[in-house]
């Protein structure tokens, strides 16, 4: 079962550096691309941004509460 994103942390310039799961597990940003990527994390994706990298961001739902932006932070 795929495990859910409950809270983000940021760095200084507001950047998501590691996300921690619903399992409690904190992982960092490039592994939780990996996982999403892998069906391992439910309601995110990856995309390849204007400046060529891959970001990861959650699924439209039309819910912003549950926009990565706007989790809580740990």
């Amino acid at each position: 079962m795929a495990e859910k994103v409950v809270a983000v942390r940021k760095n200084g310039d507001g950047d998501i550096v590691e996300l921690k799961l619903s399992s409690g597990r904190v992982v960092d940003y490039k592994q939780a691309q990996v996982m999403a990527q892998n069906g391992e994390i439910e309601g995110v994706n990856t995309f390849r941004g204007k400046d060529g990298d891959l970001h990861l961001r959650s699924n439209a739902d039309g819910d912003p509460s549950n926009n990565l932006d706007n989790l809580p932070t740990f």
